[in-house]
């Protein structure tokens, strides 16, 4: 039997009341449960002490035994201390595939970015590349007018 501790609701209409109970995995939310371990009001200020009741040592046993708690349930003890809090700022499953598939675009976009630099980079190699020839022949062809022209006063 797996066993789970969550919240099962009570209370009436629009003013929710929950007890937190050891239930198999299983039951049905408001259904049978195994062990009642307390009660949470929301309705209750923060600073309350009846917002929040857990019987400490109850929760610790349950969750030495491999009961695992809910998410909500999970929160409420890591508040008291009895289990370590975890982070929930990460994306839920539909927004992630949807943030991967823009960085896929944002990555497309860089390549296509990165082929077009690198592409006006090899224009330019081979445009400094064929001006590079020229360069070399025209002072070779300066000097030739220029021998020439010493030589000839010289005989």
């Amino acid at each position: 039997m797996s066993a789970v501790i969550r919240l099962a609701r009570g209370g009436a209409k629009k003013k929710p009341f929950y007890r937190i109970v050891v239930a198999d995995r299983r039951a049905p939310r408001d259904g049978d449960f195994i062990e009642r371990l307390g009660t949470f009001n929301p309705l209750l200020p923060k600073e309350n002490e009846s917002r929040l009741v857990v019987n400490s040592e109850r929760a610790k046993h349950w969750l030495s035994v491999g009961a695992q708690p809910s998410d909500r349930v999970n929160s409420l003890l890591a508040g008291l201390g009895l289990t370590k809090a975890v982070d929930f700022t990460s994306k839920p499953q539909k927004t992630r595939k949807k943030a991967d598939k823009l960085t896929r675009a944002e990555k497309r976009a860089a390549a296509e970015e990165e082929a077009k630099a690198n592409a006006a980079a090899e224009a330019e190699a081979a445009k400094a590349a064929a001006e590079a020839p020229a360069e070399e022949a025209a002072p070779a062809a300066e000097a030739e007018a220029a021998a020439p022209a010493d030589e000839a006063p010289a005989a």
